[in-house]
C-alpha cells in the first residue's frame, strides 16, 4: 500500500462491511476494508466462500452471503484477511489532522494508516451468560459453536442449548439438519416476556416471512425429537478439569440434571462498540436492548468526525438491515467526497432506508420477548465469575462496591475486572449491570468500560517493525 492511498477504510467484512465497501469501490472510491477473519462474510456468513456446511445444513438465506462477497471480490476494494485492528483515532499530525488513524496488525507486522474515512462494521458479540461453572472446558457460546459448524463441519454430540434468543433455535435446527441431535434445549425465556410481546405482534405481522422461519426451525427441533424444557430459571454447569453435567430448575421446582460434556450458552447480542468507545464515539444505554450503542445520526455518522458504524454494532436490527445500512453509509462517503450530490445521495438511499424500515418493524417484538432476566445478566451467586481473563467473582465486584467504588473504570483499581486481554469484551456489561443494581442506581449513570489502545492484543515486535502510510 502507498502513502495516502486509501479515502475510505472499511473495519469488518459481514453484510455491512462488505455491501459498504464493493458500493463506494464500485463507484471510484479507494477503499480499504480490514477482516479479522481468513475471508468474508462476519459472523451471520461465516466462511461464505468456504463454508464446510452447505446450505442444506445453514439455510438458504446463507447463500446471500456469496453474493455479498462475490460482489466485494469483483468490486476493485482492496481486501486485508487476517487483519486486526487494535486503534482509531485521530492523528496527532497537524498537517494531517483532517484524517484518521488506525491502527492494525496482520501477518506478523503492525502497520498505522491514514484515511478521512472510516467505517465502523464489527458487528455484534453475544451477551455474556455468567452461569456458575461456565469458564469449565467443554462451556461456549452457541455462536462459537456455530462458527465451528460453519467453517469446519464441525458439531458436538449430546449437546445442551441453553439460554433463549432466535440464535438458540437456529443453531440448534443447524445441529438437527447436520444429523447431530441436541441432548437438550433448556429455554429460559420468562413467561411474562410473552404476555408483553403481544402488544407488539401486530406490527411483527408485517414480517411474516421472518416469524414463519423461526417457526420452521422449532419445527425441525421437534420432529427430530429434541425435549425442551421452558421456563428455565436456574442453570449450573458442573464438573472437574471439564463438563460433566448441566443442572436446571423450572420455576420453583427440584432440579434436574443432564449428564452432558457440552453445554452451547446463548442470551442474544449486542453491538460490538469497542473500537467505538476507544475511538471517542459518543454513546447511550440503551433499555430496550439492554446495552451500550453509538449515537448515530443522518449518513451513520458518530459523533466524531469522519467515523461512521453502519450494521449490529450500531444497534442489533439483523443482517438485512445491516446491508442496507452499509450501502447508506457508502452513499454519504461518495457526497461528502463530491462524487454525487446530496441530492443524489438521498435519492439513492430511499430505497434502503424503506428497507431498513421494514426490518425495524419486528424488534420490538424480539426485544420483548428475549429480553433476558435479571438473574442470567446479574449473577445471584457471589461465587460465579464474571470477568473470565481475571477471574473476578460477582460477590468481589459487589464488595468493591461497598468499598466505595462507583463505576466500572474505577473498579479496575479495586480488582482488575475488565483489565485483561478482552478489555472486557466479556464483562463489561455484566460488570456495569451488577454496580447498577449494587449502587441502586440506573446503568446509565453508573457508565461503561471505557476501552484504551491497543483494543486488541498487539505484541512488541509487531510494534517494533510498525510501518506508518500517510
Amino acid at each position: 500500500m502507498t502513502a495516502g492511498r486509501h479515502q475510505l477504510v472499511v473495519v469488518g467484512a459481514g453484510p455491512a462491511g462488505m455491501a459498504a465497501a464493493a458500493l463506494a469501490a464500485r463507484r471510484g472510491v479507494k477503499t480499504l476494508i480490514l477482516d479479522e477473519n481468513p475471508g468474508p462474510g462476519g459472523q451471520v456468513y461465516r466462511a461464505a466462500e468456504t463454508a464446510a456446511a452447505g446450505a442444506g445444513v445453514l439455510g438458504p438465506e446463507f447463500e446471500r452471503g456469496k453474493l455479498l462477497a462475490r460482489d466485494l471480490r469483483s468490486s476493485g476494494a482492496d481486501y486485508l484477511p487476517g487483519a486486526t485492528v487494535w486503534r482509531l483515532g485521530k492523528t496527532g499530525d497537524l498537517a494531517t489532522q483532517d484524517r484518521l488513524e488506525v491502527g492494525y496488525s496482520a501477518h506478523g507486522r503492525a502497520r498505522l494508516i491514514r484515511a478521512p474515512h472510516v467505517l465502523i462494521a464489527t458487528g455484534a458479540l453475544e451477551r455474556p451468560m455468567p452461569v456458575p461453572g461456565w469458564t469449565l472446558p467443554g462451556v461456549m457460546t452457541v455462536g462459537a459453536a456455530q462458527t465451528l459448524l460453519k467453517a469446519e463441519g464441525m458439531a458436538f454430540e449430546g449437546a445442551v442449548f441453553a439460554g433463549l434468543g432466535p440464535l438458540l433455535y437456529l443453531a440448534a435446527a443447524q445441529y438437527v439438519r447436520a444429523g447431530v441431535k441436541p441432548l437438550a434445549i433448556l429455554d429460559c425465556t420468562p413467561a411474562g416476556n410473552r404476555l408483553r410481546a403481544l402488544r407488539h405482534l401486530s406490527a411483527a405481522f408485517d414480517r411474516l416471512d421472518l416469524l414463519r422461519k423461526g417457526l420452521g426451525w422449532l419445527g425441525e427441533i421437534r420432529r427430530a425429537g429434541v425435549p425442551i424444557h421452558r421456563g428455565v430459571t436456574a442453570i449450573q454447569a458442573r464438573g472437574d478439569s471439564r463438563l460433566r453435567s448441566v443442572t436446571f430448575a423450572r420455576g420453583r421446582g427440584r432440579r434436574t440434571v443432564l449428564e452432558t460434556e457440552h453445554l452451547l450458552l446463548h442470551q442474544g447480542v449486542v453491538p460490538n462498540t469497542q473500537l467505538a468507545l476507544a475511538a471517542g464515539c459518543a454513546h447511550r444505554w440503551d433499555m430496550s436492548q439492554l446495552c451500550w450503542r453509538p449515537e448515530v445520526g443522518d449518513g451513520l455518522r458518530t459523533s466524531v468526525p469522519g467515523i461512521r458504524i453502519a450494521g449490529d454494532g450500531g444497534g442489533i436490527e439483523g443482517a438485512e438491515a445491516a446491508e442496507h445500512q452499509g450501502r447508506l453509509a457508502a452513499l454519504a462517503v461518495l457526497a461528502d467526497l463530491g462524487i454525487i450530490s446530496e441530492g443524489e445521495r438521498n435519492t439513492l438511499s430511499g430505497a434502503h432506508l424503506r428497507a431498513v424500515t421494514a426490518e425495524r418493524r419486528l424488534r420490538p417484538f424480539l426485544e420483548t420477548l428475549y429480553r433476558p432476566p435479571d438473574a442470567l445478566r446479574i449473577p445471584p451467586d457471589d461465587d460465579t465469575v464474571v470477568c473470565r481473563c481475571e477471574e473476578v467473582t460477582a460477590g468481589e465486584v459487589r464488595r468493591c462496591v461497598r468499598l466505595g467504588c462507583q463505576g466500572p473504570n474505577q473498579l479496575k483499581a479495586f480488582c482488575r475486572a475488565g483489565m485483561g486481554p478482552c478489555q472486557g469484551r466479556m464483562c463489561a456489561l455484566t460488570v456495569s449491570e451488577i454496580i447498577a443494581r449494587e449502587r441502586e442506581t440506573l446503568v446509565a449513570r453508573v457508565g461503561f468500560l471505557r476501552p484504551r489502545p491497543p483494543v486488541k492484543p498487539v505484541t512488541l515486535g509487531e510494534l517494533a517493525a510498525m510501518e506508518a502510510d500517510g
